[in-house]
């Protein structure tokens, strides 16, 4: 059975199933309760609703699927599914999977349906179209990963942007138009220079070999002279920093998270940032191992600002929407640096992180969104006192706020942790100044947290603020689990990914020399 195929075929297959239903169109916007939704519906509303979920979970089960079935001691990629397309330049439909992209599809199978469910009162037009985009957005995210065939890759990269782009233009809030332009625009400057780098990657085989291939496996294998690397790196890696978005490429970031719907800031922050550190892992590192040494220094040096500044900033930002962006910027800094160190721990911690923020920082939009839909604002200042009046909102906040600052036993510990340590053997100076970060995230999100539901009811609107309902408790819930399960749980995920994560790391150092030296230094002083 072709499963890899089937997981973004699926979603895919139920966007133009979608499209084929007859129905559709603009309803009154953003009603103020449930009851104002129900009486706002189209006749067949609903039907959109329940079968874009019902689509995603299947696509859910089938990454579980993946997971069983997936050999976790082995490093080699699995479910290899391969079949000439442009055989004139050696393109082909080449998929599969290693234990990193593995747990990668399932987290966007995991968040695609929380994702869906986020948005149930907050979207209430063109619900049609939206369940369309969503699901097109989550057959092109599993492609990404699954890809490898760079051409395929790239279209699948580029596919992404599309429905994101439609996402925020259509669904989101004043400034929708400004924020979706201004994410194509950065996310394209950044795709073209790499599918430059691409075709020189094929060309340079065709040189080597007489064949034109964009064969990853292959082209791991290429001889490159050092100074064509460092131009490739830099190629592939400004695509990769734009979207991750490391410091100082993150201006796009804030802007697209605000004006997004929940539903987009949920997949925006767990799905689709973890491609830019993805593209690294699997693709700039491995690709270019000497100039992936020589430039690492640089990179994790824009990374730590990002996590101090990503943290100062959201200190002072009035907007919860923002604040929680913003702290992306600073989250995703350590991974970057754990990917810089480029030894086993610190590579795992990075992955692992990958998978933590996309559940804690989903799960923190989705509580905004809830808030949001219920006040129409996101002002801090708006609010207090919530913790009498939604007590099962604020107990689910909490433990998804304690989540993402890293709280012992649950799932941002972790990473955080095996990060700065392997960072620690590469250059201890970087994780002295990163740590900072760690202490800065526990003062702006617990600030928020304290604000946002202690002290007294300042607002008359806040005081008869519905609690959780059932539905939102079927998206919450799981974050929740999710959070306390990863955290408790570690091997689970570590696992499958550390043969391919040794793999990786023990080419890029075999091939470069600075990385050996640096190894066999850190081994004598132990």
């Amino acid at each position: 059975m072709p499963l890899l195929t089937l997981l973004w075929a699926v979603p895919l297959a139920g966007a133009i199933l979608l499209l084929l239903i007859p129905g559709g169109g603009d309803e009154p916007a953003r009603p103020a309760d449930d009851h104002e939704l129900r009486a706002s519906r189209g006749p067949r509303d609903g039907l959109f609703r329940w079968l874009a979920l019902a689509i995603s979970l299947v696509v859910f089960a089938l990454t579980l699927l993946l997971w069983a079935r997936f050999d976790s001691g082995s490093a080699d990629f699995q479910f290899i599914e391969r079949a000439s397309w442009i055989p004139a330049f050696g393109i082909d439909y080449y998929v599969g999977v290693d234990g990193i992209s593995l747990l990668l599809i399932v987290l966007t199978g995991f968040l695609t349906p929380v994702a869906l469910l986020s948005s149930w009162a907050g979207v209430t037009r063109k619900i049609k179209e939206f369940s369309i985009f969503v699901l097109a957005l989550e057959a092109a995210m599993i492609g990404v990963f699954v890809s490898l065939d760079l051409f395929l890759f790239y279209v699948f990269w580029d596919a992404m942007l599309i429905p994101m782009y439609f996402l925020i233009g259509i669904w989101g809030y004043d400034q929708r138009i400004y924020a979706a332009l201004k994410f194509m625009l950065y996310t394209m400057a950044g795709s073209v220079l790499m599918l430059v780098a691409i075709l020189g990657l094929a060309y340079l085989h065709s040189e080597a070999t007489g064949s034109y291939t964009f064969d990853l496996l292959k082209l791991y294998t290429l001889q490159i002279a050092p100074e064509t690397q460092r131009w490739f790196f830099l190629a592939f890696t400004l695509a990769f920093a734009i979207k991750v978005p490391i410091f100082p490429f993150h201006t796009w970031l804030p802007d697209a998270h605000v004006q997004a719907p929940t539903a987009g800031s949920v997949i925006l922050a767990g799905v689709l940032l973890k491609m830019g550190t993805y593209g690294l892992v699997r693709f700039a590192f491995p690709l270019f191992p000497q100039a992936a040494a020589e430039f690492a220094p640089w990179l994790a040096m824009l990374a730590v600002v990002g996590i101090i500044y990503g943290a100062l900033v959201a200190m002072v930002q009035p907007d919860m929407k923002k604040l929680v962006a913003y702290s992306s910027v600073s989250h995703l800094g350590f991974v970057v640096l754990g990917i810089c160190a480029m030894n086993v721990t610190a590579v795992q911690g990075a992955v692992y992180q990958m998978l933590a923020h996309g559940v804690s920082t989903g799960g923190l939009f989705f509580v905004v969104g809830m808030l949001s839909d219920r006040r129409h604002t996101r002002l801090i200042s708006e609010f207090g006192g919530l913790k009498g009046v939604v007590p099962r909102l604020t107990a689910a906040f909490l433990i998804i706020t304690l989540a993402s600052i890293g709280m012992p036993g649950l799932n941002g510990f972790i990473g955080e942790f095996l990060i700065l340590i392997g960072a620690f053997q590469w250059d201890p100076r970087y994780v002295v100044v990163a740590g900072l970060g760690v202490i800065l995230s526990s003062v702006y999100l617990l600030w928020m947290m304290q604000r946002v539901y202690y002290g007294k009811v300042t607002k008359v609107e806040n005081a008869h603020m519905p609690d959780v309902t059932a539905r939102e408790w079927a998206g919450l819930a799981p974050l929740c689990v999710m959070a306390l399960l990863m955290g408790i749980l570690p091997a689970l995920f570590m696992r499958p990914m550390e043969p391919a994560v040794r793999r990786m790391v023990d080419r890029v150092q075999a091939v470069s020399p600075q990385r050996v030296e640096t190894r066999v230094q850190t081994d004598v002083q132990h």
